[in-house]
């Protein structure tokens, strides 16, 4: 029993550390909705083609995104929706610990 803790909290830990990362969050979010090439994440974010596609290689390494080859295209979905549940939750916490910013006309 101890061996399968173990084992879970690694993987815990390993999906976390997979979206650490601002420009990994940005991808998730860039496919919340529909599913996307690398040819449209690229300049939908901003970033170099080699620099995306580290952060697509991390995300799909984890088993966060799924890809597959259409002729020219590398397409990328999310593999499981509830990662963003996990997103969502890490959003709220953050938007907590935010100072509520006080109107310019007080």
């Amino acid at each position: 029993m101890q061996s399968l803790n173990k084992t879970i909290t690694q993987k815990k830990a390993n999906l976390l550390t997979a979206i650490a990362h601002p420009n990994r969050i940005k991808i998730l979010e860039e496919l919340r909705t529909e599913i996307k090439c690398n040819c449209e994440l690229a300049p939908a974010l901003g970033l170099e083609q080699s620099n995306l596609s580290r952060h697509l290689k991390v995300l799909t390494q984890s088993g966060i995104l799924i890809s597959w080859k259409d002729g020219l295209r590398v397409n990328y979905k999310i593999a499981d929706a509830r990662i963003f549940k996990i997103l969502d939750q890490i959003e709220s916490v953050a938007l907590r610990t935010v100072p509520v910013l006080e109107s310019e006309e007080d």
